[in-house]
């Protein structure tokens, strides 16, 4: 064996074996020279036979808090009889607690190499590699890696820290339920820089394992190495949720899988996962539950801002060039985009309404589509540009419960708020009934095709599909409240109180040049 981990103090016995008895030896993790297969080879002192365990198709599962069952698949083959498949159960008994969780993460690091090839090897052409995670099967390559490089940098992880709003109520939420973390096993799902796995040990905990797929782990491990008091107790396992092996189950899971609108980046999906996979009966999650809010809203200046940015294609004589056969495209394609922004709560036109997810009993499978039925009563009349949305999540701990929200009017976290702009207004009078659906349909890319269909009015229907993945990014802060006599004004006149020259460069009156690069430029996509 080459390249090994080896652990010099088992004892291990053959449970297939009639008189099994155990024996006292080392075990070895590591490449076998002739054929470059991983093995997990089991030896006694003095001995050449050893137990060979192929870790292409091998499992481990826990016996007890330092005792491990291997099991893999053996052929027995004899001239002229049938081969016989049959399975093989080693007892693996360690010293301390201690070797038993660093023997299930040599275990499972050694049979990932299964699956990926060893570090800088490519495949031969025809080679056969084990069966895609579950993650890989529904997600895109190029997505995964782009999303996993977002999140392996610092800046971006210093964004979401600068959140205090986000922080702030993380931190309060885990050290006001201290009882949920004391002396219990934790598991921080996508820990990033770690921030999360750290409070949890302030708390108390027993043990953190921080599970964390992109580069930032190497981030993470200096950062818990620097603060020792806590980071004894921590972890760091590099992994997909839907991929890594722990050594014991969780009494409590803590993650932030939220995303815009709550769905976006479909982690909610691993966050179940690992639900389904570590959590141990009567565990808890933080957070507990989400809700997707939304209500109808009218905003006249934005609207003229969205259908602004199409003039540009209204020329007849660009260089020579008619551009107008590209204006259609080019309006659906601005109003394609949500917009995220933090916007004034007296936008709104009738009482909001909200759709839950429980993350501790929905299935993975629920967030795949997620449908929404929409009915509001304006309390004006007015023109309805289209739904505005927002989402909090519950904290349910068993002293204190606490909310995160991204409300219009509350403190603007990262989120903002999102719009969904429609391309034709809803003409409404105050009491007037304004149903709809929302329809959001999970894709490969990590994000949601969104379908909204919102009805008001005499006869009045208007949809829209827009692509959550591609927001305008607009202003970081709340836009100025226009009052509902005034947002009447017909499309014309509201254009005419524009500069000419704004108007020409696709811009809304009011923002500068600069506002427009910056919030374009703004490209966090949560």
């Amino acid at each position: 064996m080459a390249s090994a981990d080896m652990f010099p103090n088992v004892s291990f016995s053959d449970v297939n074996a009639a008189a099994s008895q155990e024996a006292a030896g080392k075990a070895v993790f590591g490449l076998d020279p002739a054929t470059g297969a991983v093995r997990l080879s089991l030896v006694r002192p003095g001995a050449e036979q050893a137990f060979q365990i192929d870790l292409s198709d091998a499992q481990i599962f826990k016996l007890g808090p330092m005792e491990w069952l291997c099991v893999s698949g053996e052929t027995e083959a004899k001239a002229g009889v049938e081969e016989k498949l049959f399975s093989r159960a080693i007892k693996v008994v360690l010293r301390t607690e201690a070797e038993s969780k660093a023997f299930s993460l040599a275990f499972q690091r050694w049979k990932q190499q299964t699956i990926s090839g060893k570090a800088g090897e490519s495949l031969e052409n025809g080679s056969i590699v084990a069966c895609k995670s579950k993650f890989d099967t529904k997600i895109e390559a190029s997505s995964a890696q782009m999303y996993f490089h977002y999140y392996g940098q610092l800046l971006h992880q210093q964004n979401m820290l600068q959140d205090f709003v986000r922080t702030g109520t993380y931190y309060a939420a885990v050290m006001e339920n201290r009882a949920d973390f004391e002396g219990k096993v934790v598991v921080d799902v996508g820990a990033g820089s770690g921030i999360l796995s750290l409070f949890a040990a302030q708390a108390g905990a027993k043990h953190v394992y921080a599970v964390e797929a992109s580069e930032m782990v190497e981030h993470a491990q200096r950062l818990i190495s620097g603060n020792p008091s806590f980071g004894q107790r921590i972890t760091i396992i590099k992994g997909k949720v839907e991929e890594v092996e722990l050594p014991e189950k969780a009494d409590i899971l803590i993650s932030e899988p939220m995303g815009t609108l709550l769905v976006n980046e479909r982690m909610l999906e691993s966050y179940v996962i690992a639900r389904d996979r570590f959590l141990a009966p009567d565990g808890k999650m933080f957070p507990t539950t989400g809700r997707i809010h939304m209500a109808p809203f009218s905003d006249e200046y934005l609207y003229v801002e969205m259908a602004n940015k199409s003039l540009f294609w209204q020329q007849h004589n660009f260089f020579g060039v008619d551009l107008t056969p590209l204006h259609g495209s080019a309006f659906d394609g601005y109003f394609s985009q949500p917009v995220v922004d933090a916007f004034d709560p007296r936008l709104l036109v009738s009482q909001s309404t909200y759709h839950t997810l429980d993350f501790t009993t929905m299935k993975e499978e629920d967030l795949y589509e997620i449908d929404i039925p929409l009915s509001f009563v304006s309390s004006v009349g007015t023109r309805v540009h289209g739904l505005a949305c927002w989402f909090d999540v519950l904290f349910n701990g068993s002293t204190v419960q606490r909310w995160l929200t991204t409300a219009p009017g509350s403190p603007t976290t990262h989120w903002y708020q999102l719009r969904c702009v429609l391309a034709q207004p809803l003409y409404v009078m105050a009491g007037q009934e304004i149903t709809g659906r929302l329809h959001l349909v999970a894709h490969s890319a990590q994000s949601y095709t969104i379908y909204l269909t919102m009805s008001g009015g005499i006869l009045q229907t208007s949809t829209a599909k827009l692509e959550l993945k591609e927001p305008y990014y607009r202003l970081s802060q709340p836009q100025a409240y226009m009052p509902q006599d005034q947002q009447q004004l017909p499309l014309s006149s509201l254009q005419a109180q524009g500069s000419g020259q704004q108007m020409q460069d696709g811009l809304s009156p009011g923002i500068t040049v600069d506002q427009e690069r910056d919030s374009a430029a703004f490209t966090r996509q949560v």
